[in-house]
Protein backbone atom coordinates (compact mmCIF):
# COMPACT_ATOMS: atom_id res chain seq x y z
CA UNK A 1 0.00 0.00 0.00
CA UNK A 2 2.94 1.90 0.78
CA UNK A 3 4.22 1.89 -2.34
CA UNK A 4 0.82 2.21 -4.19
CA UNK A 5 0.27 5.37 -2.83
CA UNK A 6 3.75 6.77 -3.81
CA UNK A 7 2.98 5.73 -7.04
CA UNK A 8 -0.08 7.22 -7.48
CA UNK A 9 1.04 10.78 -6.10
CA UNK A 10 3.30 10.44 -8.47
CA UNK A 11 0.69 10.74 -11.68
CA UNK A 12 -1.79 12.47 -9.89
CA UNK A 13 0.06 15.43 -9.83
CA UNK A 14 2.89 15.73 -12.17
CA UNK A 15 3.41 19.09 -12.40
CA UNK A 16 4.91 19.30 -9.28
CA UNK A 17 7.12 16.70 -9.66
CA UNK A 18 8.09 17.87 -13.18
CA UNK A 19 9.35 21.72 -11.71
CA UNK A 20 10.75 19.81 -8.64
CA UNK A 21 12.23 16.92 -11.08
CA UNK A 22 13.88 19.63 -13.06
CA UNK A 23 15.02 21.91 -10.54
CA UNK A 24 17.14 18.67 -9.07
CA UNK A 25 18.22 18.19 -12.56
CA UNK A 26 19.76 21.57 -13.52
CA UNK A 27 20.89 22.03 -10.08
CA UNK A 28 23.03 18.54 -10.21
CA UNK A 29 24.24 19.34 -13.70
CA UNK A 30 26.15 22.54 -12.33
CA UNK A 31 27.38 20.37 -9.61
CA UNK A 32 28.30 17.86 -11.70
CA UNK A 33 29.87 19.79 -14.53
CA UNK A 34 31.58 22.17 -11.77
CA UNK A 35 32.66 18.39 -9.65
CA UNK A 36 33.87 17.20 -12.75
CA UNK A 37 35.94 19.61 -13.81
CA UNK A 38 37.11 20.83 -10.40
CA UNK A 39 38.90 17.23 -9.89
CA UNK A 40 40.19 17.63 -13.75
CA UNK A 41 41.52 20.78 -13.92
CA UNK A 42 44.74 20.45 -11.20
CA UNK A 43 46.26 18.05 -13.07
CA UNK A 44 45.33 19.79 -16.43
CA UNK A 45 46.69 22.83 -14.98
CA UNK A 46 49.54 21.68 -14.13
CA UNK A 47 50.64 20.38 -17.24
CA UNK A 48 49.54 23.28 -18.90
CA UNK A 49 51.88 25.27 -16.42
CA UNK A 50 55.04 23.57 -17.32
CA UNK A 51 55.45 25.73 -20.46
CA UNK A 52 56.00 28.30 -17.77
CA UNK A 53 59.44 26.28 -17.41
CA UNK A 54 60.98 24.90 -14.82
CA UNK A 55 59.64 25.48 -10.86
CA UNK A 56 63.03 23.80 -9.12
CA UNK A 57 66.53 24.60 -9.82
CA UNK A 58 69.58 22.31 -8.64
CA UNK A 59 72.90 24.29 -7.46
CA UNK A 60 75.98 22.68 -5.67
CA UNK A 61 75.10 23.03 -1.94
CA UNK A 62 79.11 24.21 -1.49
CA UNK A 63 78.26 27.60 -3.26
CA UNK A 64 76.84 30.28 -1.18
CA UNK A 65 74.94 31.02 1.98
CA UNK A 66 71.18 31.73 1.31
CA UNK A 67 70.15 35.07 0.03
CA UNK A 68 66.43 35.08 -0.29
CA UNK A 69 64.35 38.35 -0.59
CA UNK A 70 60.32 38.52 -0.72
CA UNK A 71 60.49 34.67 -2.17
CA UNK A 72 63.18 35.17 -4.43
CA UNK A 73 66.46 33.44 -4.77
CA UNK A 74 69.48 36.10 -5.63
CA UNK A 75 72.11 34.08 -4.67
CA UNK A 76 74.87 33.82 -7.39
CA UNK A 77 76.32 30.90 -8.80
CA UNK A 78 80.19 30.77 -7.87
CA UNK A 79 82.63 28.89 -10.01
CA UNK A 80 83.87 26.77 -7.22
CA UNK A 81 81.71 23.06 -7.31
CA UNK A 82 80.25 21.02 -9.56
CA UNK A 83 77.64 18.02 -9.65
CA UNK A 84 78.15 14.54 -10.99
CA UNK A 85 75.97 13.77 -14.17
CA UNK A 86 76.05 10.59 -13.15
CA UNK A 87 73.64 10.89 -10.78
CA UNK A 88 70.92 12.32 -12.78
CA UNK A 89 69.14 8.95 -13.66
CA UNK A 90 68.29 8.63 -9.48
CA UNK A 91 65.92 11.94 -10.36
CA UNK A 92 63.40 9.13 -11.74
CA UNK A 93 63.64 6.68 -8.75
CA UNK A 94 62.59 8.94 -5.99
CA UNK A 95 58.92 8.92 -4.62
CA UNK A 96 57.59 11.45 -7.18
CA UNK A 97 58.99 10.31 -10.28
CA UNK A 98 56.53 10.35 -11.86
CA UNK A 99 55.87 13.78 -11.10
CA UNK A 100 59.07 14.73 -12.48
CA UNK A 101 57.95 15.94 -16.12
CA UNK A 102 61.78 16.72 -17.11
CA UNK A 103 64.98 17.97 -16.07
CA UNK A 104 68.34 19.22 -18.02
CA UNK A 105 71.76 19.78 -16.56
CA UNK A 106 73.47 23.23 -17.90
CA UNK A 107 77.08 23.76 -17.49
CA UNK A 108 77.86 27.62 -18.74
CA UNK A 109 81.88 28.35 -20.20
CA UNK A 110 83.17 31.85 -21.32
CA UNK A 111 83.75 31.40 -24.97
CA UNK A 112 85.31 33.53 -27.42
CA UNK A 113 83.63 32.86 -31.28
CA UNK A 114 84.16 33.93 -34.77
CA UNK A 115 82.50 32.05 -37.74
CA UNK A 116 84.87 31.14 -40.65
CA UNK A 117 82.17 32.48 -43.28
CA UNK A 118 83.43 36.28 -42.47
CA UNK A 119 86.70 35.37 -41.28
CA UNK A 120 90.35 34.06 -42.75
CA UNK A 121 91.76 30.80 -41.18
CA UNK A 122 95.25 32.59 -41.19
CA UNK A 123 94.50 34.79 -38.65
CA UNK A 124 91.70 34.66 -36.70
CA UNK A 125 89.89 37.33 -35.58
CA UNK A 126 87.51 36.84 -32.67
CA UNK A 127 83.85 38.27 -33.69
CA UNK A 128 82.42 37.99 -30.42
CA UNK A 129 82.64 37.41 -26.92
CA UNK A 130 80.13 35.21 -25.18
CA UNK A 131 79.29 32.20 -23.45
CA UNK A 132 78.39 28.73 -24.53
CA UNK A 133 75.55 26.59 -22.46
CA UNK A 134 76.31 22.60 -22.48
CA UNK A 135 73.13 21.15 -22.01
CA UNK A 136 70.57 18.79 -23.15
CA UNK A 137 68.30 19.28 -25.80
CA UNK A 138 66.47 15.86 -26.12
CA UNK A 139 68.90 13.44 -24.20
CA UNK A 140 67.77 9.54 -23.50
CA UNK A 141 68.60 8.80 -19.57
CA UNK A 142 69.36 5.38 -18.65
CA UNK A 143 66.83 4.11 -15.56
CA UNK A 144 68.21 2.05 -12.99
CA UNK A 145 65.51 -0.31 -13.12
CA UNK A 146 66.51 -0.66 -17.57
CA UNK A 147 64.24 1.94 -18.84
CA UNK A 148 64.73 4.72 -21.06
CA UNK A 149 63.49 8.35 -20.33
CA UNK A 150 64.08 11.31 -22.77
CA UNK A 151 64.58 14.90 -21.49
CA UNK A 152 66.16 18.14 -22.28
CA UNK A 153 65.43 22.10 -22.32
CA UNK A 154 62.55 20.66 -24.99
CA UNK A 155 60.85 19.72 -21.75
CA UNK A 156 62.01 22.14 -19.15
CA UNK A 157 62.03 25.46 -21.77
CA UNK A 158 58.81 24.75 -24.10
CA UNK A 159 59.07 28.24 -25.12
CA UNK A 160 62.33 28.75 -26.73
CA UNK A 161 61.78 28.91 -30.00
CA UNK A 162 63.92 27.44 -32.92
CA UNK A 163 64.74 27.94 -36.41
CA UNK A 164 65.99 25.27 -38.20
CA UNK A 165 66.80 21.91 -35.69
CA UNK A 166 67.94 21.40 -32.35
CA UNK A 167 71.45 20.14 -31.84
CA UNK A 168 71.99 16.18 -31.88
CA UNK A 169 72.96 14.70 -28.71
CA UNK A 170 77.02 13.86 -28.82
CA UNK A 171 77.41 15.99 -31.70
CA UNK A 172 79.47 19.22 -33.00
CA UNK A 173 76.23 20.85 -33.29
CA UNK A 174 75.01 23.52 -31.89
CA UNK A 175 72.27 26.37 -32.02
CA UNK A 176 73.13 30.02 -32.00
CA UNK A 177 71.06 33.06 -30.22
CA UNK A 178 69.36 35.34 -32.80
CA UNK A 179 71.54 38.10 -31.54
CA UNK A 180 74.74 36.70 -31.08
CA UNK A 181 74.32 35.46 -35.01
CA UNK A 182 73.61 38.87 -36.09
CA UNK A 183 76.47 40.10 -34.66
CA UNK A 184 78.89 37.30 -35.74
CA UNK A 185 77.54 36.48 -39.14
CA UNK A 186 76.33 33.08 -38.44
CA UNK A 187 73.78 31.66 -39.70
CA UNK A 188 72.01 27.90 -40.42
CA UNK A 189 74.87 25.64 -42.00
CA UNK A 190 77.60 27.36 -41.17
CA UNK A 191 80.94 26.24 -39.25
CA UNK A 192 81.24 28.29 -35.91
CA UNK A 193 84.84 28.29 -33.84
CA UNK A 194 84.65 29.04 -30.20
CA UNK A 195 87.37 28.81 -27.78
CA UNK A 196 87.56 28.93 -23.92
CA UNK A 197 90.42 31.26 -24.25
CA UNK A 198 93.35 29.40 -25.37
CA UNK A 199 93.18 30.47 -29.45
CA UNK A 200 95.54 27.45 -30.34
CA UNK A 201 92.56 25.31 -29.38
CA UNK A 202 89.35 25.88 -31.49
CA UNK A 203 86.18 23.51 -31.45
CA UNK A 204 84.17 23.47 -35.11
CA UNK A 205 80.60 23.47 -34.70
CA UNK A 206 77.80 23.06 -37.51
CA UNK A 207 75.46 25.55 -37.19
CA UNK A 208 71.85 24.26 -37.01
CA UNK A 209 69.40 26.49 -35.50
CA UNK A 210 68.68 29.73 -34.20
CA UNK A 211 66.95 30.28 -30.69
CA UNK A 212 64.75 33.18 -30.31
CA UNK A 213 64.34 32.57 -26.14
CA UNK A 214 63.36 36.78 -24.91
CA UNK A 215 66.86 35.98 -22.49
CA UNK A 216 70.36 35.51 -22.25
CA UNK A 217 70.56 33.12 -24.22
CA UNK A 218 70.03 34.68 -27.49
CA UNK A 219 73.35 36.25 -26.81
CA UNK A 220 74.75 32.91 -26.14
CA UNK A 221 75.95 29.55 -28.20
CA UNK A 222 73.77 26.73 -27.33
CA UNK A 223 76.04 23.04 -27.30
CA UNK A 224 75.55 19.35 -26.53
CA UNK A 225 76.82 18.65 -22.54
CA UNK A 226 79.79 17.22 -23.58
CA UNK A 227 81.16 19.76 -25.54
CA UNK A 228 81.01 22.55 -22.83
CA UNK A 229 82.87 19.98 -20.70
CA UNK A 230 85.34 19.40 -22.70
CA UNK A 231 85.98 22.97 -22.83
CA UNK A 232 85.90 23.59 -19.56
CA UNK A 233 87.95 20.81 -18.74
CA UNK A 234 85.21 19.36 -15.83
CA UNK A 235 84.50 15.96 -17.63
CA UNK A 236 80.90 14.43 -16.73
CA UNK A 237 79.69 17.39 -14.43
CA UNK A 238 77.32 20.20 -14.70
CA UNK A 239 76.61 23.32 -12.82
CA UNK A 240 72.95 23.86 -12.89
CA UNK A 241 69.87 21.66 -13.10
CA UNK A 242 66.23 22.70 -14.17
CA UNK A 243 63.42 20.36 -13.08
CA UNK A 244 60.02 20.48 -14.28
CA UNK A 245 57.75 18.77 -11.80
CA UNK A 246 54.08 18.45 -11.46
CA UNK A 247 53.09 20.25 -7.86
CA UNK A 248 49.98 20.87 -6.17
CA UNK A 249 49.63 24.39 -4.50
CA UNK A 250 51.34 25.12 -1.64
CA UNK A 251 48.88 25.81 1.50
CA UNK A 252 50.29 26.77 5.40
CA UNK A 253 50.98 23.62 6.18
CA UNK A 254 53.51 22.44 3.31
CA UNK A 255 55.60 25.89 4.23
CA UNK A 256 56.74 24.79 7.38
CA UNK A 257 59.69 23.75 7.99
CA UNK A 258 60.31 19.48 8.50
CA UNK A 259 62.22 19.74 10.91
CA UNK A 260 59.84 21.10 13.24
CA UNK A 261 57.19 18.20 12.26
CA UNK A 262 56.57 15.20 13.93
CA UNK A 263 56.92 11.94 12.46
CA UNK A 264 53.29 12.17 11.46
CA UNK A 265 53.29 14.99 9.81
CA UNK A 266 56.15 14.83 7.69
CA UNK A 267 54.87 11.48 6.29
CA UNK A 268 51.55 13.22 5.37
CA UNK A 269 53.56 16.11 3.88
CA UNK A 270 56.15 13.93 2.10
CA UNK A 271 53.28 12.05 0.82
CA UNK A 272 51.83 15.25 -0.73
CA UNK A 273 53.13 16.30 -3.84
CA UNK A 274 53.92 20.28 -2.92
CA UNK A 275 56.88 21.56 -4.61
CA UNK A 276 58.93 21.94 -1.28
CA UNK A 277 58.39 17.89 -0.98
CA UNK A 278 59.40 17.17 -4.17
CA UNK A 279 62.45 19.48 -3.48
CA UNK A 280 63.15 17.30 -0.20
CA UNK A 281 63.44 13.95 -2.01
CA UNK A 282 65.49 15.52 -5.15
CA UNK A 283 67.86 16.59 -2.60
CA UNK A 284 68.12 13.12 -0.72
CA UNK A 285 69.21 11.85 -3.88
CA UNK A 286 71.64 13.93 -5.31
CA UNK A 287 74.88 14.22 -2.70
CA UNK A 288 76.16 17.38 -2.19
CA UNK A 289 73.19 19.62 -3.80
CA UNK A 290 71.27 22.25 -2.99
CA UNK A 291 67.23 22.37 -4.59
CA UNK A 292 65.49 25.47 -4.51
CA UNK A 293 61.80 26.33 -5.20
CA UNK A 294 61.44 29.46 -8.23
CA UNK A 295 59.08 30.97 -5.98
CA UNK A 296 57.39 33.31 -8.91
CA UNK A 297 57.15 30.04 -10.75
CA UNK A 298 55.58 27.90 -7.99
CA UNK A 299 53.52 30.52 -6.35
CA UNK A 300 51.77 31.87 -9.59
CA UNK A 301 50.55 28.10 -10.41
CA UNK A 302 49.46 27.99 -7.21
CA UNK A 303 47.41 31.06 -6.97
CA UNK A 304 46.09 30.56 -10.43
CA UNK A 305 44.58 26.89 -9.75
CA UNK A 306 43.65 28.25 -6.03
CA UNK A 307 41.52 30.97 -7.43
CA UNK A 308 40.05 28.54 -10.06
CA UNK A 309 39.10 26.42 -7.40
CA UNK A 310 37.25 28.48 -5.60
CA UNK A 311 35.71 29.86 -7.95
CA UNK A 312 34.29 26.37 -9.04
CA UNK A 313 33.41 25.52 -5.37
CA UNK A 314 31.22 29.71 -5.69
CA UNK A 315 29.43 28.04 -8.51
CA UNK A 316 28.71 24.47 -7.03
CA UNK A 317 27.79 26.27 -3.77
CA UNK A 318 25.29 28.61 -5.61
CA UNK A 319 23.71 25.87 -7.70
CA UNK A 320 23.11 23.82 -4.59
CA UNK A 321 21.41 27.23 -3.05
CA UNK A 322 19.06 27.38 -5.87
CA UNK A 323 18.36 23.87 -5.86
CA UNK A 324 17.17 24.03 -2.19
CA UNK A 325 14.73 27.04 -2.34
CA UNK A 326 13.26 25.47 -5.71
CA UNK A 327 12.76 22.20 -4.31
CA UNK A 328 11.22 23.80 -1.08
CA UNK A 329 8.74 26.03 -2.70
CA UNK A 330 7.68 23.22 -4.88
CA UNK A 331 7.33 20.92 -1.57
CA UNK A 332 5.17 23.56 0.11
CA UNK A 333 2.85 24.20 -2.97
CA UNK A 334 2.60 20.76 -2.68
CA UNK A 335 1.72 20.09 0.38
CA UNK A 336 -0.75 22.96 0.27
CA UNK A 337 -2.63 21.07 -2.59
CA UNK A 338 -2.30 18.01 -0.64
CA UNK A 339 -3.54 19.72 2.15
CA UNK A 340 -6.74 17.55 2.38
CA UNK A 341 -5.40 14.21 1.73
CA UNK A 342 -2.77 14.65 4.37
CA UNK A 343 -5.91 15.52 6.43
CA UNK A 344 -7.60 12.37 5.56
CA UNK A 345 -5.19 10.21 6.49
CA UNK A 346 -4.62 10.96 9.63
CA UNK A 347 -8.30 10.90 10.57
CA UNK A 348 -8.08 6.95 9.17
CA UNK A 349 -5.57 6.90 11.56
CA UNK A 350 -1.95 7.46 10.22
CA UNK A 351 -0.14 9.25 12.70
CA UNK A 352 2.06 12.29 11.80
CA UNK A 353 5.32 9.90 11.32
CA UNK A 354 3.66 7.88 9.18
CA UNK A 355 2.61 11.08 6.70
CA UNK A 356 5.51 12.35 7.11
CA UNK A 357 7.58 9.78 6.06
CA UNK A 358 5.65 8.72 2.97
CA UNK A 359 5.62 12.28 2.08
CA UNK A 360 10.01 12.31 2.30
CA UNK A 361 9.61 9.25 0.12
CA UNK A 362 8.15 10.83 -2.26
CA UNK A 363 10.93 13.67 -2.56
CA UNK A 364 13.78 11.24 -1.96
CA UNK A 365 12.62 9.18 -4.87
CA UNK A 366 12.17 12.61 -7.00
CA UNK A 367 15.79 13.34 -5.43
CA UNK A 368 17.22 10.24 -7.27
CA UNK A 369 15.31 10.35 -10.38
CA UNK A 370 16.67 14.39 -10.64
CA UNK A 371 20.16 13.48 -9.57
CA UNK A 372 20.37 10.89 -12.02
CA UNK A 373 19.12 13.12 -14.94
CA UNK A 374 21.32 16.35 -13.84
CA UNK A 375 24.79 13.67 -13.65
CA UNK A 376 23.85 12.73 -17.19
CA UNK A 377 23.54 16.66 -18.17
CA UNK A 378 26.16 17.73 -15.92
CA UNK A 379 28.20 15.10 -17.82
CA UNK A 380 27.87 16.73 -21.36
CA UNK A 381 28.16 20.27 -19.73
CA UNK A 382 31.94 19.20 -18.45
CA UNK A 383 32.73 17.64 -21.76
CA UNK A 384 32.15 20.67 -23.71
CA UNK A 385 33.62 22.85 -20.92
CA UNK A 386 37.14 20.62 -20.72
CA UNK A 387 36.97 20.51 -24.12
CA UNK A 388 37.06 24.00 -24.89
CA UNK A 389 38.95 25.50 -21.81
CA UNK A 390 41.50 22.64 -21.66
CA UNK A 391 41.12 20.78 -24.75
CA UNK A 392 40.45 17.64 -23.41
CA UNK A 393 36.78 16.60 -21.46
CA UNK A 394 37.30 14.65 -18.34
CA UNK A 395 35.90 11.31 -17.66
CA UNK A 396 32.85 10.08 -16.63
CA UNK A 397 33.70 9.37 -12.20
CA UNK A 398 31.72 7.19 -10.15
CA UNK A 399 32.34 8.84 -7.24
CA UNK A 400 30.83 12.34 -8.69
CA UNK A 401 28.20 10.15 -9.48
CA UNK A 402 27.66 8.86 -6.30
CA UNK A 403 28.35 12.55 -4.58
CA UNK A 404 25.71 13.78 -6.68
CA UNK A 405 23.13 11.78 -5.88
CA UNK A 406 23.75 11.71 -2.11
CA UNK A 407 23.92 15.69 -2.50
CA UNK A 408 20.65 15.44 -4.72
CA UNK A 409 18.88 13.61 -1.66
CA UNK A 410 20.67 16.42 0.94
CA UNK A 411 18.76 19.05 -0.82
CA UNK A 412 15.34 17.63 -0.93
CA UNK A 413 15.42 16.74 2.77
CA UNK A 414 17.19 19.97 3.56
CA UNK A 415 14.41 22.18 1.19
CA UNK A 416 11.32 19.81 2.07
CA UNK A 417 12.15 20.09 5.93
CA UNK A 418 9.73 23.00 6.71
CA UNK A 419 6.97 21.83 4.36
CA UNK A 420 7.14 18.15 5.36
CA UNK A 421 7.07 19.57 9.46
CA UNK A 422 4.25 21.44 8.46
CA UNK A 423 2.15 18.97 6.50
CA UNK A 424 3.03 16.60 9.88
CA UNK A 425 1.47 18.85 12.33
CA UNK A 426 -2.01 19.09 10.81
CA UNK A 427 -5.29 18.10 12.32
CA UNK A 428 -7.12 16.29 10.55
CA UNK A 429 -10.63 17.73 12.09
CA UNK A 430 -10.46 21.58 11.22
CA UNK A 431 -9.02 20.33 7.58
CA UNK A 432 -12.39 17.81 6.96
CA UNK A 433 -14.34 20.69 8.14
CA UNK A 434 -13.09 22.68 5.31
CA UNK A 435 -11.13 25.35 7.39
Amino acid sequence: MFLRIVADSFGRRPRHKLLTGAALALGMGVVTAALSVSLDVGDRLAKEFRSLGANLIVTPQADSLPLEIGGVDYRPVNAGAYLLEADLPKLKTIFWHNNIMGFSPILEVPIEAWSPASQTWITPVVAGHTSLIGTWAQHRVEIPDGATYLTGVVKTNPWWGVQGQWFGEDSLQCVVGVNLSRRIGAKIGDDLNVSSGDHAKWVTLKVVGLLSSGGSEDESVLAPLSIAQQLAGKPEQYRKLYVSALTKPEDDFARRDPKTMSAGEFEKWSCSPYVSSIAYSIKQVLPGADVRVIRRVAEGEGQILTRLRMLLWLVTGAALLAAVLAVGASSAASVIERRTEIGLMKALGAGSGTVGFLLAAEQLLLAFVGGGVGYSLGIVLARLLGQKIFGAAPEPSLIVFLVVIALAAGVTVLGSALPLRRASQYEPAPILRGE
